[in-house]
């Protein structure tokens, strides 16, 4: 559970988070006294759409306040119910009454007490209002839930869009709320998470407690309020969807059958509580879309996924499946509705309806790039002295790998062992597969490739653009024949020119470069594999001590800079080693932690 907060008075987090809205909506006014955000008037006359409850799950209200959704939202504090009195002030003076209100709920006590009294206050002054109370939540089954019925979760947000979108187009109240209340009855939503939220301003509970869930356990059917759902689990994802997807779709399921998914268009959405990654949401959203189409035969017509209704920042997920039904108000479908434009802040839903219904499979397949087809260079070595010569540099370096990471976990993000390492096992499994040509160009163009595939972040751009380079320059070289080292140093001084139109790296800084340069400069002068590996590996000695001008490790200061030569460096240097054959001792004999 993350207990530590930006802002922990959670009176003055509502309060500003409430006054926010009005800065990224000027269409939007707050009365900040009742937390009340309501449209600004001078729009057209329409039903009225009321809803709201406590702070904590944002962007619901609030942030559905604007053209095509609600007219209104009030807020309560954290997970409590906003005042009957707040709400009277919202129906009676801060939305349009000419075309009859709609309050749309939660199912919850607090909610649903508090805004019928509000309502029942406004239709004792002459007012046309209904309401209507949303339970969506399958988490709790009909046995434990009795007479309270199912939760409000983010199923919620689809009835409030659904209707806010009909009212726009100046429908009238019976319609509004007819197919507001048909939204709603086709809906089923499960949810999901990891841990428990923490309320900003209250003390952290216990992590011994037995409330609390264990680091390898899942609640299901969690409330958006730490509410307890269905029980505890300890699996994979594939497994949790599989569990929530029976909770909303097993028609044998008797405490849970709530909705029969008869029709040809499902409509899906993927709600975020708060505290999931965009990266994680996205690789839930397949799992649950996979599994649909897979075990139910269910292809949804439309997917939202995003951040709809949070539990703070809660761990967690829930899935709504709404069931689109014919509304029969001779008036546009539930899903032109779910389509229409709006300008709320917290509505994203951005794909077109034709998008949606072009239902394109086009791709774009095969390859272009003109280095696919390489040409012979002419340029040669013998293939087994170059695969028995790269094999034995290659291995040196991936044998190094659990230095290199420990000197970059010291001094910077720990991937750069783990990054070298990739590269040289793919690149050996790419000489162990085929025949090497013995022309240095189009071999070392298709393991160019393979280092391009294999390797990411900083250190593979730069060994990518090096070797492009290096494609090229030995290209360019103009000569037929045996590869000598004076080749070589001469093409990879070139590389390593082009190579500085990228970074600004030169010896001193602390990077790879203090191991490349004496290396070429080297091989350069003296023609001799082995001085030039050695020179490499003095370089990347020299810098442990060095202070960095460049790379991560300048803004992880600290003194580890003193006790361990940079990375890439000694990466680099391990690899040139390998490759002129020397057998040397292991890292720590030359370096002292």
């Amino acid at each position: 559970m993350a207990a530590k907060h930006f802002i922990n008075d959670p009176t003055h987090l509502v309060n500003t988070a409430l006054q926010a809205l009005t800065i990224t909506n000027p269409s939007v006014a707050l009365d900040a006294e009742n937390k009340i955000v309501y449209r600004r008037p001078g729009h057209a006359l329409q039903v009225s759409i009321i809803s709201g409850g406590g702070s904590g799950h944002e962007p619901s209200f609030g942030a559905f306040v604007g053209e095509g959704l609600l007219s209104a939202a009030v807020a309560g504090t954290i997970f409590a119910s906003p005042s009957a009195e707040q709400i009277r002030k919202a129906i009676m003076s801060r939305v349009d009454h000419e075309k009859g209100i709609l309050v749309t709920v939660m199912n919850y006590t607090g909610d649903v007490l508090n805004f019928g009294m509000g309502v029942e206050k406004a239709k004792a002054e002459g007012l046309n209002v209904k309401m209507l109370v949303v339970g969506d939540d399958v988490g709790v089954g009909r046995k434990k839930a009795g007479k309270v019925g199912r939760r409000g979760i983010a199923g919620t947000v689809l009835v409030h869009k659904i209707s806010g979108a009909l009212a726009a187009t100046g429908a009238s109240l019976d319609d509004v709320y007819k197919v507001a209340r048909l939204t709603a009855e086709n809906i089923v939503s499960v949810g999901a998470s990891l841990d428990h939220v923490h309320v900003p301003g209250r003390a952290a509970p216990s992590q011994d407690s037995d409330e609390a869930l264990a680091a390898d356990e899942v609640e299901i059917g969690m409330g958006i309020h730490n509410e307890p759902g269905s029980g505890r689990a300890k699996v994979d994802l594939p497994e949790l969807v599989k569990r929530m997807l029976q909770q909303l779709l097993d028609s044998q399921d008797e405490d849970r059958a709530f909705l029969k998914v008869n029709s040809n268009e499902v409509v899906l959405m993927i709600n975020n509580l708060g505290g999931v990654s965009v990266l994680e949401l996205g690789g839930i959203t397949a799992e649950v879309v996979g599994q649909l189409e897979a075990e139910y035969n269910i292809k949804p017509v439309r997917i939202l996924a995003g951040t709809y209704m949070t539990s703070l920042n809660g761990l967690g997920f829930s899935i709504s499946i709404l069931n689109v039904v014919n509304t029969d108000i001779g008036g546009p479908s539930m899903l032109q509705l779910l389509d229409a434009p709006s300008e709320a802040a917290g509505w994203t839903a951005p794909i077109k309806k034709e998008t949606w219904e072009a239902k394109s499979s086009k791709t774009r397949e095969g390859e272009t790039s003109a280095g696919k087809d390489i040409q012979a260079s002419g340029l040669t070595v013998d293939p087994e002295i170059a695969k028995a010569t790269l094999t034995a540099g290659l291995e040196r370096l991936i044998a190094a790998e659990p230095d290199i990471t420990r000197y970059d976990t010291i001094v910077g993000d720990g991937d750069c062992g783990i990054g070298l390492k990739r590269g040289a096992e793919a690149i050996l499994q790419m000489i162990s597969a085929i025949q090497l040509s013995g022309d240095v160009v189009v071999d070392l163009d298709k393991m160019v490739e393979v280092v391009e595939n294999s390797m990411d972040g900083t250190s593979g751009a730069l060994y990518a653009i090096f070797l492009n380079s290096l494609v090229h320059s030995l290209r360019q070289q103009g000569y037929a024949g045996e590869a000598t080292p004076k080749i070589w140093g001469i093409a990879l001084k070139q590389a390593s020119d082009s190579l500085s139109h990228y970074t600004p790296a030169q010896p001193g800084d602390r990077t790879l470069v203090d191991a490349l340069h004496p290396f070429i400069k080297v091989l350069n002068t003296t023609g001799d594999l082995r001085q030039a590996a050695e020179a490499a590996r003095k370089g990347a000695e020299g810098t442990k001590g060095m202070q960095a001008s460049l790379g991560r490790t300048v803004y992880i200061g600290g003194t580890g800079f003193e006790q361990v030569p940079d990375p890439g460096a000694w990466g680099l240097s391990e690899l040139f080693l390998g490759l002129a054959g020397v057998k040397e001792p292991k890292a720590e004999d030359y370096i002292v932690i």
